[in-house]
């Protein structure tokens, strides 16, 4: 019941009269009373009173039950529920470690910074491969809605041609390197029965370049990103087992996001480096991975590193997925390819490319298979296949999928605000102010703030849709799916 209301029907509707005033009051009321138009209004006042108090002024300005205005007038505060974290959100938030490697390792060496003491908590190659060694390492993704095979339906047929054109896109290739034509027939046998560290040092660099060092050699646009070379991902949720420590790995580093976008993820991956686990992050430095490698040195070994790229990849592919789950832009990546990784030994490589398939709210993850071959077959006819492939993800889809990325973080910078409560000095004596005209007031503004905040989503979202199409994205996917929440609203998601 409204204050001011309640006070009108106490004090004018039913307050019985004192007896010394009696007479004058039964003079002075009696035609009052009698007053159809009087009597019809103190009616509609009652029930409009009654209605108030049984249904909230309106879904959007109301949280729980409470109206916030009429909260404000009562206690001079807002209701606490309006500072209260989306429940949609916070299992996306960042996890506080209970403990730090080098804290277990070194005590009292708080003051180490993180790139100090990530060495020591890589672990030997034998021992990181040892979970994944297990013949039901795949049955027991699978449980996880994790695959280790193609879907039912495939990836869409845009993916298939962005596979074939980065494997057809020429590229650069280095003149002078062990893979040198008089060369090559010498390097491939001396890599025959050696072990996993000599084929990381002088073939995978051949196989998969570094992004760093081509960003070296002045590819600037690959500065923006970040790399890993045996190093944790102790930034990561892992889906079953320990934490990924690929050979190699690629995603983005902070230079790739604006200040603003740093500040929008800060809640999901934390505020000081290496302190919390996230579903955006691999390693302390790295943002969204989108490229894993893994060496082994025998044809049966090469499972192994399938089924650590395959969690490696699924980790990256999940981050992206939940980044666009939020805000309701799904479907968009629905059989899209959104890392690829490579498996290789010393004569053969894996290439795949890792999607997930949308059903509602359930997200099924699989492999796609891109090539398969032997680098060392038909005097090493396919030697580059591999490095080509890899410059042409750095060059042709990484700046791509990142637009896509920052497009989504935009959106979720849009969804938080909308959920903030304003509290400006006008607003507050505004509400001080409101009774008998709250209803109205509310709706109006709601919807005032709805429409504002859903056409900044739509422009932002129709922009990158038009940048990066693919068979199932559309405008509606993308970014009217769902109204955002105003300033005055806490209504749930489903």
């Amino acid at each position: 019941m409204l204050p001011v209301q309640a006070n009108v029907e106490k004090n004018n509707l039913s307050a019985p009269a004192s007896p010394q005033r009696k007479g004058k009051q039964s003079q002075g009321t009696t035609g009052l009373q009698d007053d159809p138009s009087v009597n019809d209004r103190c009616k509609r006042a009652r029930s409009a009173i009654e209605e108030t108090s049984e249904h909230p002024v309106s879904s959007a300005a109301s949280i729980d039950g409470k109206n916030p205005i009429e909260h404000w007038i009562g206690h001079k505060r807002w209701p606490a529920e309006f500072f209260q974290q989306d429940s949609n959100m916070s299992f996306l938030l960042a996890r506080k470690r209970s403990s730090t490697p080098f804290s277990e390792k070194q005590p009292g060496v708080s003051s180490l910074t993180p790139s100090s003491i990530t060495p020591s908590d890589e672990k030997p190659r034998e021992v990181r491969s040892a979970p994944y060694a297990r013949s039901n390492y795949a049955t027991v993704l699978a449980t996880k809605h994790v695959f280790m095979h193609e879907s039912e339906q495939g990836v869409t047929d845009a993916c298939k041609n962005l596979c074939n054109i980065l494997l057809e896109t020429p590229q650069t290739v280095p003149l002078e390197s062990l893979f040198r034509d008089d060369v090559f027939e010498t390097t491939c046998f001396k890599m025959r029965d050696r072990n996993e560290a000599m084929v990381v040092r002088d073939i995978t660099p051949l196989i998969v370049p570094s992004a760093q060092t081509l960003a070296t050699y002045g590819a600037r646009h690959l500065q923006k990103l970040t790399e890993s070379v045996n190093e944790g991902w102790n930034s990561a949720i892992p889906f079953y087992g320990p934490r990924p420590q690929p050979n190699y790995s690629v995603g983005f580093g902070r230079s790739a996001f604006t200040d603003d976008q740093l500040e929008t993820l800060k809640p999901f991956v934390g505020d000081i480096a290496d302190s919390c686990t996230s579903y955006f992050m691999g390693t302390w430095r790295m943002y969204f991975p989108f490229l894993a490698c893994e060496v082994k040195c025998s044809a049966s070994a090469l499972e192994v590193a399938d089924r650590q790229n395959a969690h490696s990849a699924t980790i990256a592919v999940r981050a992206v997925v939940e980044l666009f789950r939020y805000v309701k832009r799904d479907k968009e990546l629905d059989r899209d390819i959104l890392t690829f990784s490579i498996s290789h030994d010393n004569d053969m490589v894996k290439i795949y490319g890792h999607y997930a398939v949308i059903h509602g709210v359930k997200t099924l993850y699989y492999r796609h298979l891109i090539h398969s071959f032997s680098f060392v077959a038909l005097d090493g006819k396919e030697k580059w296949t591999a490095y080509r492939f890899t410059k042409n993800i750095y060059d042709i889809w990484m700046p791509k999928h990142l637009q896509r990325i920052c497009s989504a973080i935009d959106q979720v910078s849009l969804v938080v605000n909308s959920n903030t409560p304003q509290r400006s000095e006008v607003q507050l004596s505004e509400a001080s102010g409101l009774s008998q005209n709250l209803e109205p007031h509310g709706q109006a503004q709601s919807s005032a703030g709805s429409q504002s905040a859903q056409a900044q989503v739509n422009s932002r979202s129709e922009a990158t849709d038009h940048q990066y199409v693919t068979p199932n994205t559309s405008i509606e996917d993308g970014g009217a799916s769902k109204r955002p929440r105003t300033n005055r609203s806490r209504s749930k998601r489903p």
